[in-house]
């Protein structure tokens, strides 16, 4: 799936984000910086909006080297406020805590997602800024996020935008090549990337939804791919909904 009109695109993002702080009251961004496509896409946007000293980037590694590498690599482009918090000893406290019977690495996962989510709004109280969220399409669709994690935001950037369309956002920016190559991952434990986890390509996951959600037509598609797809979405959309309360 290819992104029709990448300028134009860009320029309805930037508009977006400069009226949603304006009519929030605020001037200032903090945004998670993983060291992938999603995080850095939205941090380039962030800066062509609102100027590079209105954001702040954090980094909030657990162990994986490479992912801080392009983190640094990213703000030096970038010019922007940058900080680093070690999650690791905060993340062994909760999981020690709580004690699974066995490895249970997608609990301790979601741990990870909440405790950096905690961080962050805890910094944007600090620096009176709104948390920036870095969800695509793809993810807040399949309900492919932590709840209470890295699905909580003030403002989602690209949310209306396929994976595979902010792959064409990203090369538009010129994001370093280092990050568009990597294989996209949570980094939620070692060697878990999205595409072995959700079985199939962006690409291919990309062009079901599509037809999942505009045309309906699954004339060609993979069928397996698709009702494991579907299955997703209604597992998980609690997840994109409001609490429920009694109705008065």
């Amino acid at each position: 799936m290819k992104l029709k009109n990448v300028e134009d695109t860009t320029k309805t993002i930037i508009s977006f984000i400069q009226d949603t702080f304006k009519q929030k009251g605020f001037k200032k961004a903090v945004i998670g910086l993983s060291g992938g496509l999603d995080s850095a896409v939205v941090a380039f946007l962030l800066v062509k909006s609102l100027g590079k000293d209105n954001v702040i980037g954090v980094s909030l590694p657990c162990g994986v080297q490479k992912d801080i590498d392009d983190v640094k690599k990213l703000v030096r482009v970038l010019g922007i406020r940058y900080d680093t918090l070690n999650i690791a000893p905060t993340v062994a406290s909760f999981v020690n805590t709580i004690k699974y019977d066995g490895d249970d690495k997608v609990s301790e996962g979601n741990i990870k997602a909440r405790v950096r989510m905690t961080i962050l709004y805890d910094l944007s109280s600090f620096h009176n800024a709104l948390v920036v969220g870095t969800g695509n399409k793809t993810e807040l669709d399949l309900g492919y996020f932590t709840h209470y994690g890295d699905g909580s935001c003030a403002i989602e950037v690209i949310g209306h935008l396929y994976k595979t369309e902010v792959f064409d956002l990203a090369k538009y920016l010129e994001i370093p090549d280092s990050i568009i190559k990597k294989p996209p991952s949570a980094g939620l434990w070692e060697g878990q990337t999205d595409e072995k986890e959700l079985g199939a390509s962006y690409e291919e996951i990309d062009e079901c939804l599509e037809s999942i959600n505009d045309t309906k037509d699954f004339t060609g598609k993979n069928m397996k791919l698709i009702n494991s797809l579907l299955y997703r979405i209604n597992k998980n959309k609690f997840k994109s909904e409001l609490p429920w309360r009694i109705k008065r």
